[in-house]
């Protein structure tokens, strides 16, 4: 919330009801599940032994295309972090995770169909408050890598 106050960026705070998943945070918060940035940690293999983490940041409607993730990355192969990693590098719950990086070893990549919205909404690192703010605004002050890194997802992979 620091940041996107000193950084002057306009945005709204919405309470609602604890939720980390993405298509039921989007119906408590009510707007169309594009609009959610959902947000994942990813293990980027860059050869044997050496790897990176990259924070993958796609509309709530899609998921995230692994291969893209590798090939923006420059890796050889990419997976999900797990939790623990995931709750380390970010500062936050799984489920409630910022599209922000707050440390050195997380890039940020995000796909240019969510920066095309006009609002975007995401949990605010607790699972019963969420910011709604410019999409703008938002790629200003994460200054992402924007590439894109998904593929349509169905009904129960958007979760």
């Amino acid at each position: 919330m620091d940041l996107l106050t000193s950084g002057g960026a306009p945005h709204r705070v919405l309470a609602h009801p604890p939720e980390g998943r993405t298509d039921a945070a989007s119906l408590l918060r009510g707007h169309p599940l594009r609009q959610a940035a959902k947000t994942i940690v990813v293990r980027v293999a860059l050869g044997r032994k050496k790897s990176r983490y990259v924070l993958a940041v796609v509309p709530g409607d899609r998921r995230v295309d692994l291969g893209a993730v590798v090939g923006v990355a420059g890796g050889v192969r990419a997976g999900f972090a797990d939790r623990a990693t995931a709750e380390r590098l970010t500062g936050c719950v799984s489920g409630s995770i910022v599209p922000f990086s707050f440390h050195p070893d997380l890039a940020v990549i995000a796909d240019p169909d969510l920066l095309a919205e006009d609002e975007i909404f995401f949990n605010a690192a607790r699972l019963d408050l969420s910011v709604a703010m410019p999409a703008p605004a938002y790629r200003r002050l994460a200054a992402p890598l924007v590439s894109p890194i998904t593929e349509p997802a169905t009904a129960a992979q958007a979760a």
